[in-house]
């Protein structure tokens, strides 16, 4: 019962330790597999994928290899089925001479894991080395007086093959003197010894020849053969004798070749031939052969090629030594071989990127490295580092793998591109050391938005500009690479007077060139501003804005423009204007005719304006000003001097090169209305001199009917007012006071009315058939007050019941009445207070129709009014002085006596002419109306 439990303690370990070790093979990546030498190349080994636990898919996928350390590689993936295959013949001998287990190592990768996996294969032996004696024909010298059951050694065969396949048993033939005997060695093996069976005669048989055959357990079994020739000799009393039994030697694996490392020395007692001592190796591997040499007769043993720690560690070597007479001795020579740091590390990359994203995360495997050292001991052992400061660290892995990972994020726009190096030393004196250096290219990603080369853009452009024309170039850099750090430009949106911003401009995608895309006219356009995005080519994109600021630059290409005068009619004046204006003939030196009224649709300079007088039929009689366009009389008028004088006014700007516009002026000389209407229809018949007489007249007796018209309306439209005054006065008498109390300014209307009658009563005498004409003016016309208001408790008349015969002339044949002299057309008008006097009472034509007399004034003075303000307008600052001077004043002396009378003269004429106004007005009330007089007022409005 308790050898039981025992037996199933020792059983439960058993099963323990299989399961650890079947763990950590799976923890390590450790594959081992068992295959048989000699086997044609591309023969299965093992299903990694299977036995890793891979997807077959996912290896396809990534790159799976066989680690390449500078060696053979026996194995090999194949590419389809990942299945590990023979990649080369294996011989087990060539590569485990003398190792019992001979056992395969290499390591499988898969890129894109970046892992590694051991795999241990096991060379099975096969008998394919028969027996194999180092010489085919062995002589031996044997005294013919050697007793019986003397042993003499055998050459030795050799095989390669292990376990039963290995050397089992050899077989002599040949001579019955003979028999064999084998022996076992120290460390397991067979020596063959010759045994004398039978007494030996020399003079019987001097030779024997004999066969050794060497058998193998191999199935078959092989055999091998060796001669072996006896030669009996005369006897020989003493054999050789090695000074050691054993030679040891250590020896540094860097001694130079050619050296002697040990020297066996072998004495004879005997004298002459059988006292010289020769010495062979007995026992000597076919490798240790080509190393050492040793000499026939001095017994050294020397270095024949350099030694090799990593290849051997040590020889074993068997020594005899023969003298003349056949009699021998053996010894055993071990040469141990001292490591010598002679092997710098090899450092081999394993898999390693060529290329990393700058937003790979930390600890993101970048190469996996293997280093070896063939040193042993402290020389073998490696020590892997990276340069400081770099942005990678080592880990190790599996045994001597290390890998290189990212130790912090990267920065493509810092560092695009890593050369790593990695450096291996050993632990010799002094160290040796290897490198090998990573190449890392770092992938962009779209992190960096591009950025301006200037925080804002602005450009100046000069108007009208060619449509397609550069303005300037904006540029944006992107710090990232390819595809992220291409830049294309755009437009952000907007609206320039209504119209879209892309209309106007354009920035081109791949240049960041601004073009205009129409004429830009400063006049309507002075300044845009738009906004010009940079967006790079990531995804997602990136962008940045820039302000543009486009300042258009005026140019001169407005040329000044006329307001005044207006511009002529006639289709063939192109840019000259026209105009008509009066001037009195005694006119004084400085006196303002007319202004030229311009303007330049552009800025700055060449909106600046200057006048110049370019051509004038009197030359000398006008000016204009320089920047005012202020044209004056430069003289006196004289009495030669044309009536109508034509003035061409040249206005140019400062402008490069200068524009100018012209305008053409006439001016008309006269010293009465008659006289300037005589001469406007001289200039208007010279106008079309292709005309009927008869044309005038026909446009004047239309004009007459048209005005007729308009003034019986007229007068209905005002009877019927008064029909409804004078009914609503029977029903609300004046007496009764109801409208007393209301305030005067709700009759201002009606004042203002009366007022403008009183101050412009005028009047024109025109006739078909005569040119000539006469312009009367009243006095009161000439009033700066407006008549007085009556007093709040007496009802104003709604039409005005005053006497209106002011208004009409007394006798129509009366010259002083209608006729105005030069002395009472200018003479300076006094103020004219209402007079505390009783005016004259109405006429027949007032008290029998009051509505009728005040339409006849209102008619009357809207005829001429615009002749009487065209005709003030431009005297109204030099009337004055002008009515002060008459012509026998101009001749009269200038002292302050003349000055005096001549102000007496004036003011007693204001007072005649203003008593002859009132006695013709009164004159006018008993005179019949006479309506052609309306007629002939409309005519001269149509030739104005």
């Amino acid at each position: 019962m308790c050898a039981a439990r025992r037996r199933w303690g020792r059983r439960q370990r058993a099963l323990l330790w299989a399961v650890l070790l079947a763990a950590w093979e799976a923890a390590w990546g450790q594959l081992r597999y068992s295959v048989p030498e000699e086997m044609p190349k591309g023969s299965f080994v093992g299903d990694v994928a299977k036995d890793l636990g891979l997807q077959l898919t996912a290896l396809r996928d990534r790159g799976v290899r066989i680690l390449d350390k500078g060696r053979t590689q026996y194995f090999a993936v194949q590419g389809k089925t990942r299945h590990l295959v023979t990649a080369e013949r294996i011989d087990r001998e060539e590569l485990c001479e003398s190792v019992q287990q001979c056992v395969l190592s290499c390591e499988l990768i898969v890129d894109g894991q970046m892992e590694v996996y051991g795999i241990q294969v096991e060379v099975r032996d096969i008998n394919d080395n028969a027996p194999k004696f180092r010489d085919a024909l062995t002589e031996l010298k044997i005294l013919e007086t050697t007793a019986l059951g003397a042993q003499f050694p055998l050459p030795d065969a050799h095989d390669s093959d292990s376990g039963l396949n290995s050397l089992q048993s050899y077989e002599l033939s040949g001579d019955e003197h003979f028999s064999l005997a084998v022996q076992a060695g120290p460390g397991g093996d067979q020596r063959p010894e010759l045994v004398l069976a039978k007494a030996l005669d020399r003079e019987e048989a001097a030779f024997h020849e004999l066969v050794l055959r060497a058998s193998d357990g191999g199935d078959p079994a092989r055999t091998g053969t060796a001669r072996i020739r006896v030669t009996v000799v005369d006897a020989n009393d003493n054999a050789p004798v090695f000074s050691q039994a054993e030679y040891m030697v250590r020896v540094a694996e860097d001694v130079p070749v050619g050296s002697v490392l040990v020297t066996v020395t072998a004495t004879d007692a005997d004298e002459g031939l059988n006292g010289h001592v020769t010495y062979f190796f007995k026992k000597i591997t076919e490798k240790a052969s080509q190393i050492f040499k040793l000499d026939v007769d001095l017994g050294e043993i020397t270095l024949l090629r350099s030694l090799d720690f990593e290849e051997g560690e040590y020889y074993k070597m068997e020594v005899q030594a023969h003298d003349g007479g056949g009699l021998f001795d053996k010894t055993n020579v071990m040469v141990f071989v001292t490591d010598v740091n002679d092997n710098s590390p090899v450092l081999t990359v394993s898999s390693a990127l060529a290329e990393i994203s700058e937003d790979a995360p930390t600890g993101t495997v970048v190469a996996l490295l293997h280093v070896q050292d063939r040193d042993s001991g402290a020389n073998g052992e490696v020590r892997c580092s990276l340069d400081q400061g770099v942005q990678f660290r080592l880990e190790k892995t599996y045994e001597n793998y290390y890998r290189v990972v990212t130790a912090r994020e990267l920065d493509r726009e810092q560092v695009p591109e890593y050369n790593v190096t990695v450096r291996a030393a050993d632990g010799g004196s002094p160290a040796l050391q290897s490198s090998a250096v990573l190449a890392l290219r770092v992938l962009d990603v779209n992190d960096n938005a591009p950025v301006f080369a200037e925080e804002r853009y602005s450009a100046r452009l000069a108007e009208n500009n060619a449509a397609g024309a550069l303005v300037l170039t904006v540029r944006a850099t992107d710090a990232d690479w390819g595809q992220n750090a291409r830049v294309r430009y755009r437009l952000s949106e907007g609206r320039v007077r209504g119209a879209p911003l892309s209309s106007y401009v354009s920035v081109q995608a791949e240049t960041g060139a601004l073009y205009a895309l129409r004429s830009l006219d400063y006049e309507q356009v002075r300044e845009l501003q738009l906004w010009v995005r940079a967006e790079d080519g990531g995804a997602p994109a990136l962008s940045s804005n820039v302000s543009v600021r486009l300042q258009i630059v005026d140019e001169n290409d407005n040329a000044p423009q006329v307001l005044y005068p207006p511009a002529a009619p006639a289709a063939g004046s192109g840019g000259a204007w026209s105009g008509v204006e009066l001037a009195p003939r005694w006119s004084e030196p400085g006196a303002l005719v007319a202004k030229v009224v311009a303007v330049d649709a552009d800025a700055g300079q060449n909106a600046w304006l200057s006048y110049e007088l370019a051509k004038a039929t009197e030359p000398g009689l006008f000016r204009v000003g320089l920047h005012s366009g202020e044209v004056r009389t430069a003289r006196f008028p004289l009495a030669r001097d044309a009536a109508r004088q034509s003035l061409v006014v040249v206005v140019k700007d400062h402008g490069r090169p200068a524009l100018s516009a012209t305008a053409t002026l006439s001016v008309v000389l006269a010293e009465s209305v008659a006289e300037l209407l005589a001469e406007l229809g001289s200039a208007a018949e010279a106008a079309a001199p292709g005309e009927a007489a008869g044309s005038l007249t026909r446009w004047l007796v239309l004009a007459v009917a048209a005005v007729s018209c308009l003034f019986v309306a007229f007068l209905l439209l005002l009877l019927a007012l008064r029909l409804r005054r004078w009914r609503r006065r029977h029903l609300l008498p004046p007496d009764s006071g109801a409208l007393r109390g209301v305030p005067v300014s709700h009759f201002v209307g009606i004042d203002g009315v009366r007022a403008f009658l009183q101050s412009y009563s005028h009047d024109v005498s025109l006739t078909a058939d005569s040119r000539k004409s006469q312009l009367r003016f009243s006095a009161a016309s000439c009033c700066d007050t407006l008549p007085a208001r009556p007093l709040p408790d007496e009802p104003a008349p709604l039409l005005g019941e005053e006497d209106v015969a002011a208004a009409l002339p007394a006798d129509p044949s009366a010259p002083s009445i209608y006729e105005v002299s030069s002395q009472n057309f200018t003479e300076e008008r006094p103020r004219r207070r209402r007079s505390p006097e009783p005016r004259p009472k109405p006429g027949p034509l007032e008290r029998g129709h009051p509505a009728a007399a005040v339409a006849w004034r209102r008619l009357r003075v809207s005829l001429l009014a615009a002749a009487e303000r065209r005709w003030s307008r431009g005297r109204r600052s030099v009337l004055p002085p002008q009515a002060a001077r008459s012509p026998g004043a101009g001749r009269s002396g200038s002292g302050p006596a003349s000055r005096s009378s001549s102000g007496e003269r004036r003011r007693e004429a204001a007072r005649g002419g203003e008593r002859r106004r009132e006695a013709a007005l009164g004159g006018e009330q008993r005179r019949p109306r006479r309506p052609e007089r309306a007629g002939c007022a409309a005519a001269a409005r149509a030739l104005r």
